[in-house]
């Protein structure tokens, strides 16, 4: 078994069959014992390179947050204005939370917060960067921009959910009418903030 990778490479692939197994399971569905049976490798292989199984998910979780990152990056650079380009950042996080089963509820998963795991904050501060950019843009204090922020995380998070858990599979959506609706609720939610928040 030791033979088929080599270096990092064993390290790489365990990220991968990771996100694979969330993506077909759910985050509660992971187990670094299952990753070791479809990555072909011994029970113990992946201790040699993650110490316990929260090492392992911290490097998946750190990888979840730098595609969040990429595929925002790209969604907003498709955008003219700062509004539109928001909503398709919060359509971006839905997208990819379809996709892959992860998002914030994996980023920010019991047992990640501990200094050890710079990667995860290093990227996890890059994902909400190009949001709370954005909100500044739009706000009229940090403040209102963190809050903003945190409304649109949460209703992208929800659309996604909504549609993982069935509900949104019930009355016939499919993820691109979904990814559509959480863009349209995005810019209510922004519109609205911009109405109070308003130069009077």
């Amino acid at each position: 078994m030791g033979g088929k990778y080599h270096h990092g490479n064993l390290r790489d692939e365990l990220v991968r069959v990771s996100l694979d197994l969330i993506a077909e399971r759910g985050v509660a569905g992971f187990s670094v014992a299952e990753v070791a049976r479809r990555a072909k490798v011994s029970p113990g292989a992946p201790y040699r390179h993650f110490p316990e199984r929260e090492s392992l998910l911290a490097a998946v979780a750190a990888t979840v947050a730098c595609q969040l990152a990429d595929e925002v990056r790209a969604a907003v650079e498709r955008e003219d204005d700062p509004a539109g380009a928001l909503a398709a950042a919060a359509g971006a996080y839905t997208a990819y939370l379809i996709r892959r089963r992860a998002g914030m509820n994996l980023i920010y998963a019991e047992g990640l917060h501990g200094p050890g795991y710079t990667e995860l904050h290093e990227n996890t501060r890059t994902l909400t960067d190009h949001f709370l950019v954005l909100c500044l843009r739009l706000c009229d204090s940090p403040q209102e921009a963190l809050e903003l922020m945190e409304q649109l995380f949460t209703q992208a998070h929800g659309y996604g959910m909504f549609w993982l858990d069935g509900v949104f599979v019930k009355h016939g959506y499919t993820p691109e009418l979904v990814v559509a609706k959480s863009v349209a609720a995005a810019r209510v939610m922004i519109e609205g903030h911009r109405a109070t928040t308003g130069p009077g």
